[in-house]
């Protein structure tokens, strides 16, 4: 979400000033598809609105963003941190914890014990005290915080490493003897003036933590993506989000301006095998999901950065989309577009975000956030037809003026779908459809979505 090198160091403020407080951004409403007043609910028949938790104390002035899930809890991103939420019972949340260690949007897996945070906004050190400060000082700190869950009440920061540019988004890959975890850490935003985040900036930093011993977790690794290989691509100045196949060694990225597909076999030696563009309707590749046989990947693009009202008829249906390739061999082969056709107001902030597959088996079913355009629920069997089967939404929160909202992520994990709303917390939403009834049977100890797993079930 959001041009880091326009907010680096002052990120968070920068975006409550943009979106919530500056003066240009008022908009006359237009005509919605849903026509829903502000903050009113609507969910299509086949969906139920089980729970919501409203954020509390420190983080009820803060955006919530990505999650991270393991046994009965969720772990959920926030501008001010993270807050881990007990789901045993999904009709009753219930918030275990709350850490306050701000560093930008803070991206999130969990792996074991560990939970790994990005920090995307330079700090004056590596502390979850440090305060904000210009990247173009070079004791400016930014790059992946390591927290000890096992005592989930009671997290403990145990290690940073900085990397180039911060962490603006990670992939966990899990190292074949089990002893080490992998993490491809994602940035962009390079400038002259920032010493520790030179252009070009065409590589991804590669984390390996022991993970009996993450104090001596270090970068190892710094492979370059886009160097020019003469087939007319040039660097494209980082990676938005990565997303690792590991038991298929691939990966696909969405990369500002290149959707790619790496060979991750050697995990220290990604490679990338294909890469393609969309100049006439893309405009910021900002994540990537595969199908669960890889022979497919869904690019979504974020058109406006994620801040602008791009769901209405005079952006049309192609722009701010997902865009469905099938992927043969090695090769990309694109096959439509998807986006809601739900018209969103002049007011709301709307564009494809992030989402997560519901495993079943022979269909290819994906629930996806859209920031003030809800959560959708959608089915791309066909690749060349997509069709939403579902869907929740709120309201916008103003009727007068642009403010920064919605659905952040909305994942489907053990018979549920959890989306993390920017500035209303957290939801969970249950579907019954004869077509994702059968995902009820999957059960997982663990979910990163970044770091798709070989589902079990869902037949």
């Amino acid at each position: 979400m959001f041009t880091k090198g326009m907010t680096r160091g002052l990120q968070a403020a920068a975006l409550a000033v943009a979106l919530v407080g500056g003066p240009a951004i008022a908009a006359v409403a237009a005509d919605s598809g849903t026509d829903l007043e502000v903050d009113e609910v609507a969910t299509s028949d086949n969906v139920e609105h089980t729970a919501h938790v409203p954020p509390q104390g420190a983080f009820a002035d803060s955006f919530g963003t990505d999650m991270a899930f393991q046994g009965d809890l969720a772990f959920v991103g926030n501008y001010n941190g993270f807050i881990v939420y007990d789901i045993s019972d999904p009709e009753s949340p219930q918030t275990v914890s709350q850490v306050l260690c701000p560093g930008g949007q803070a991206d999130v897996t969990v792996h074991g014990d560990l939970l790994f945070l990005s920090v995307d906004s330079s700090r004056s050190d590596d502390s979850c005290q440090s305060e904000s400060l210009s990247a173009t000082n070079k004791e400016a700190w930014e790059g992946m915080r390591v927290f000890d869950v096992s005592d989930p009440a009671n997290p403990q920061y145990v290690a940073a490493v900085e990397t180039n540019c911060g962490s603006h988004t990670h992939t966990l890959v899990p190292a074949k003897n089990g002893k080490n975890v992998y993490l491809y850490v994602s940035s962009y935003g390079p400038r002259d003036a920032y010493p520790d985040c030179q252009p070009p900036h065409d590589l991804i930093s590669i984390i390996d933590v022991p993970v009996d011993n993450p104090e001596a977790a270090a970068v190892v690794a710094t492979p370059n993506l886009f160097a020019e290989d003469g087939g007319g691509y040039t660097n494209t100045s980082g990676c938005h989000d990565i997303t690792a196949f590991p038991q298929r060694n691939i990966a696909a990225g969405a990369c500002m301006g290149d959707g790619i597909i790496l060979d991750i076999a050697k995990p220290l030696e990604p490679k990338v095998v294909e890469r393609v563009r969309d100049t006439e309707n893309f405009a910021f590749w900002h994540s990537a999901t595969f199908n669960q046989q890889a022979k497919k990947v869904v690019f979504t693009d974020e058109l406006g950065g994620g801040g602008a009202a791009t769901c209405n008829e005079a952006i049309g249906p192609n722009r701010g989309a997902n865009a469905i390739y099938d992927l043969r061999g090695r090769s990309l082969d694109f096959q439509s577009y998807y986006k809601i056709d739900r018209h969103q107001f002049d007011t709301e902030n709307c564009v494809a975000h992030n989402g997560s597959l519901i495993p079943v088996n022979g269909k290819d079913l994906m629930v996806q956030a859209w920031y003030q355009g809800g959560v959708s629920v959608w089915d791309f069997t066909d690749s060349s037809n997509p069709q939403e089967i579902g869907f929740f939404e709120r309201g916008p929160i103003s009727d007068s003026e642009l403010i920064l909202g919605g659905s952040w992520s909305a994942y489907y994990y053990n018979g549920h779908i959890y989306s993390s709303d920017i500035t209303k917390g957290f939801d969970v939403l249950t579907i019954s459809d004869p077509l994702t009834d059968p995902a009820a049977d999957v059960q997982m100890d663990e979910l990163n979505v970044q770091t798709q797993p070989m589902y079990r079930g869902g037949n």
